[in-house]
């Protein structure tokens, strides 16, 4: 590659320029002059390094750095913790130097952003580590996150030059834990375009497919908003108050997810696009406008009842606040309008940084935002937790669809929708949780796991008598609640595992077995526990025995853990073995290597030939192989990106594979014999099982049958829609978790 040293001189000059321009309104004296430091230092740090794209490295930090200015909100010290964010990471420069240039906040926050060097213990997880370690900081300043959003994004923005196996990884760990972060910051902008990407690099065929058909449609969905929104802008004109109706369609990833979900196609996602009225009027006058203009809209068109929804009043808790509708237009077509202020759209779009600017005025939406970093705070001073338990618990936190409920002196409560009684008791109060043995749901008596829904009173019944026991944790589903009841359950099983660790120690010595991680390690695998606690509290409960003790003598490590000690030795000896038979590429090839290394295809997603797939080092079963769109795939590689492996299918493959098909019709006489005649007599192919049940009228069935590829499949599913009576056929995970 030749590179043009004056070009590229003069484009580095022109971003910097470009960069000091967006922020010139947050600019303070003396501000300009910090950012130029910062900017030397970058430049000067990383002038010898390049992006695997090919462009120099600095080009990176100054578009985060725009990215926190004009699309977060945010000003000088996050411009400047942006420009240095890599530079202790990726070159010589400390932290002391950062601090004595830039002082202890820029610093905490570069820290904060810095990853964690060295190497970890076997059986934890280096990128659930990191994401501890940057939250730690996040509940001094929540910049750090915002920066670490505004990294991520144009990471993902410049994925297309990354290898597959990091582009699956970056894009599985964007989905798994940046995203809901950007949602629950109330960055509705970027965690929309996070979910974009993420699709776009793990299911590419699919994203393509879903953006074709939205920009077909464009056309006559313009003809048809511009009829709809005409009426009302007449009666809003009249009101003299200034607006903006907006439109815009659903996000393709949410496209996505509701075809999943529902299991419809494209063409049956009734709400395509949203209509967005803003009107710009004054504090106290903005929920009186929001309704009068809720008014008009259903003056001409008819509302869904079940469809209306009301975060004037009682915000979300990422302070996002609208007036939501979805009406009946002149052609039958279901339309969601949403109607805002423009303090509303902006802390909508720009969440938690918009927030400041408007912050006098917005007390609601601080003290939500305020008891989600006092409940991450909490997470974090749980010293006990794994990383693994952490990442786990501080999900939980962020998915925050909530109910609105009452206690009896009528205070209002947020809980995670699906919440319990017992839930609800853990959020009043430890003690309360601990002894609840029922509540009173308006009024009427219900049992602890009784699921609350919007607009409960509730009051808690307690006995000094009640015990926490193992079964609550199945029904709780708030981390606050599972956490003290693990607290509480830990007390206990603490006592008797400690007597466990006796016994198996005496037991070890007399089988001349030295005690170590490894040994813990190779035990927790032979016994399938999950942690050396479990191990140790079956061992004291006498679950496990001695003579169970004993066996593990002749135990041998099984799998690919006999290659290396650590994870990442792992999948490196793994691609060094593949390189060893003399290609030039590390990728497993599936059909080919079996004599290289042990794989299995995984039965959560069934892949076969001709889907796009990853390998996974498992702990103790070889290598399984997924399809990048698995239901698990987010987890697996959000924790562990390590060890993953690039994998494909060679060309010749005669074997047939299991997967599963879910066919939906009217039903009719002979309609099943129709169906498996397509599938064994005119396509040759085998059945495993066949399940279908009627219901009114209408069918349902599930058929697990095996074939060669993707084409052989896409050709069978065509053959069984054109079978009277079929309304629908997809394909479905046989063993989704």
């Amino acid at each position: 590659m030749v590179v043009d040293a004056v070009e590229e001189k003069r484009e580095i000059i022109n971003r910097y320029r470009r960069l000091l321009r967006k922020a010139k309104p947050v600019l303070k004296e003396g501000d300009a002059k910090l950012i130029k430091r910062a900017f030397t230092i970058a430049m000067e740090a990383h002038k010898n390094m390049r992006r695997k794209s090919g462009e120099p490295y600095i080009f990176h930090p100054l578009t985060v750095a725009e990215i926190c200015v004009e699309e977060i909100g945010l000003g000088t010290t996050s411009i400047v913790a942006a420009l240095l964010h890599d530079v202790v990471e990726d070159t010589d420069i400390q932290l002391s130097d950062i601090e004595r240039t830039f002082g202890k906040k820029i610093t905490s926050i570069v820290d904060g952003l810095t990853k964690i060097r060295g190497v970890f213990e076997y059986g934890t997880s280096a990128q659930a580590e990191n994401f501890r370690k940057m939250l730690f900081t996040l509940s001094e300043d929540v910049r750090v996150i915002l920066i670490k959003l505004a990294d991520r994004l144009h990471n993902m923005r410049t994925l297309e030059s990354m290898p597959r196996n990091k582009q699956l990884r970056v894009a599985n760990e964007t989905i798994y834990l940046y995203a809901p972060l950007a949602h629950r910051l109330g960055l509705n902008a970027i965690k929309t375009e996070l979910e974009d990407l993420y699709l776009r690099f793990t299911d590419y065929a699919t994203y393509r497919d879903i953006a074709n058909k939205i920009d077909a449609t464009k056309t006559s969905r313009n003809r048809f908003i511009k009829q709809f929104v005409q009426p009302i802008k007449d009666e809003l004109d009249m009101l003299k108050v200034n607006y903006e109706i907006k439109s815009r369609p659903k996000s393709i990833f949410s496209i996505f997810n509701k075809m999943r979900k529902q299991n419809i196609p494209f063409e049956e996602v009734y709400d395509l696009f949203a209509i967005r009225i803003i009107i710009d009027t004054s504090l106290e006058h903005e929920k009186s406008f929001c309704w009068q203009v809720y008014s008009i809209v259903t003056d001409f068109y008819t509302p869904n009842p079940d469809r209306l929804r009301d975060w004037i009043s009682t915000p979300k808790g990422n302070g996002y606040e609208s007036l939501h509708t979805t009406v009946m237009a002149k052609n039958g077509q279901w339309v969601e309008v949403q109607i805002r202020t423009k303090r509303m759209d902006e802390i909508a779009e720009k969440g938690y940084a918009a927030h400041w600017k408007y912050k006098d005025n917005t007390a609601k939406y601080e003290s939500n935002l305020e008891k989600w970093l006092v409940r991450v705070r909490e997470t974090l001073e749980k010293q006990d937790l794994t990383a693994l338990e952490f990442v786990d618990d501080f999900r939980g936190n962020l998915f925050n669809e909530e109910v609105f409920v009452f206690t009896p002196k009528g205070e209002l409560k947020t809980i995670p929708k699906g919440a319990t009684a017992l839930d609800f008791a853990f959020e009043i109060h430890t003690d309360i949780g601990a002894k609840c043995i029922g509540a009173k749901v308006n009024q009427k008596l219900v049992p602890i796991n009784h699921v609350l829904r919007n607009g409960d009173q509730i009051e808690i019944l307690t006995s000094s008598k009640q015990k926490p026991n193992e079964d609550w944790l199945r029904f709780v589903i708030s981390p606050k609640a599972k956490n003290k009841i693990k607290d509480l359950l830990k007390e206990d099983r603490r006592k008797v595992a400690d007597d466990g660790k006796e016994i198996l120690i005496r037991k070890l010595r007399q089988m001349k077995i030295d005690v170590n991680g490894q040994v813990y390690e190779q035990l927790r695998e032979f016994f399938n526990v999950s942690s050396q606690l479990e191990l140790l509290y079956k061992v004291g409960k006498g679950i496990i025995t001695i003579a169970d003790i004993k066996k593990f003598q002749d135990y041998k490590p099984t799998g690919v853990k006999k290659l290396a000690v650590s994870e990442v030795a792992d999948v490196k000896t793994i691609e060094q073995e593949i390189k060893s038979k003399g290609r030039s590429e590390d990728t497993l090839l599936i059909g080919e290597d079996m004599d290289v290394v042990e794989y299995k295809l995984a039965k959560c997603c069934t892949p076969i030939p001709g889907d796009e797939v990853f390998g996974f080092v498992t702990v103790s079963e070889g290598i399984k192989i997924h399809r990048t769109n698995c239901p698990n795939a987010p987890e697996l590689l959000a924790n562990h990106g390590n060890r993953v492996i690039k994998a494909k299918w060679t060309s010749q493959h005669e074997v047939a594979f299991l997967t599963g098909l879910k066919v939906v019709g009217t039903d009719r006489v002979g309609l099943i014999n129709d169906v498996s005649k397509v599938i064994s007599e005119e396509l040759k192919v085998n059945m495993s099982s066949l399940s279908f049940k009627t219901d009114h009228g209408i069918f349902n069935g599930e058929i697990m049958l095996y074939v060669n590829d993707t084409r052989h499949l896409e050709m069978l599913i065509s053959k069984l829609e054109k079978v009277e009576g079929v309304v629908q056929v997809n394909r479905f995970d046989s063993r989704a978790s």
